[in-house]
């Protein structure tokens, strides 16, 4: 009895999961969702090309200073780097004692606490300490950008376009000629946000940080457009998500080859065992 009722609720629960897939399916197909503002006005991100991309691209060291340099002066008032520590800064072409500077002049401090005494202090960063937390007294909680190139889809190009992408919602229009506003009449920014198509809501609450050109005096005499110190930055933070991306990509073609004459002596012990068996 119990092996025939096995079977049985097992072609049940099939037949279930088959009507369910097929009722979905023809909703989804004679009641399709509403367009919505975000679907119709959300942009993808910009063919933004980086000297890293591509399995024989690498870090272009001059770039991640400049970006380096932005995050500093632009972005770190409000974003943490939490998971970067000073001394990292040397893959970057820094000298020891511009590392040392560069933790020292930090403009957050490492906080301390005294076990016997009980007070809270600060100290100066050394090269040892990773960035320290901002605490950020605004509405939100803005986002660590140490891995936000490896958490949002597109990482780097994303970033770029959406420091870039800021807009005026009245009268903007998508690639089909449609304005927002006429067509969505609802879909008006509330107050405190900002509209940016490369958003996934379109309205986010941070303002435009790269305001315009020149925001950055760049030292190696780059013009700082503000393109190019979006670039930069994006070019930043995608190494510092992955900070040893170029000896990744030189391992991995030196296992290759590895393999590929792995395979090729094989191939000839093989051809060399089994000759005289035939």
């Amino acid at each position: 009895m119990v092996r025939l009722f096995g079977p049985l609720v097992g072609l049940f629960f099939a037949i279930a999961l088959l009507w369910s897939f097929g009722n979905g399916a023809y909703t989804a197909i004679k009641e399709p969702a509403a367009e919505t503002a975000e679907h119709a006005f959300h942009l993808l991100p910009k063919d933004i090309k980086f000297a890293s991309d591509g399995a024989f691209g690498k870090f272009d060291k001059a770039q991640l200073q400049r970006g380096f340099q932005v995050y500093k002066e632009v972005c770190s008032t409000c974003h943490s780097l939490k998971h970067v520590a000073f001394r990292d800064l040397a893959a970057l072409g820094y000298s020891e004692a511009e590392v040392k500077a560069i933790a020292k002049q930090w403009g957050t401090k490492q906080p301390t606490f005294d076990v016997k005494t009980g007070e809270r202090a600060e100290r100066d960063n050394i090269p040892q300490d990773y960035f320290p937390t901002v605490y950020y007294a605004g509405q939100g909680v803005p986002p660590d950008l140490s891995l936000i190139t490896k958490a949002r889809h597109d990482g780097g190009a994303y970033v770029a376009s959406l420091l870039t992408g800021y807009a005026d919602q009245a009268g903007y229009k998508n690639a089909k000629g449609e304005e927002l506003l006429v067509k969505f009449p609802d879909a008006k920014t509330p107050d405190g946000l900002y509209f940016n198509p490369y958003f996934a809501n379109l309205n986010l609450s941070m303002p435009a940080p790269i305001a315009g050109d020149g925001q950055v005096t760049y030292s190696d005499g780059t013009k700082a457009t503000v393109d190019q110190m979006a670039t930069d930055v994006s070019a930043f933070l995608i190494w510092t998500a992955e900070p040893k991306l170029d000896k990744r990509k030189q391992t991995g073609w030196a296992v290759l080859g590895f393999l590929l004459v792995a395979t090729v002596l094989a191939y000839l012990a093989k051809k060399n065992v089994w000759a005289n068996k035939h």
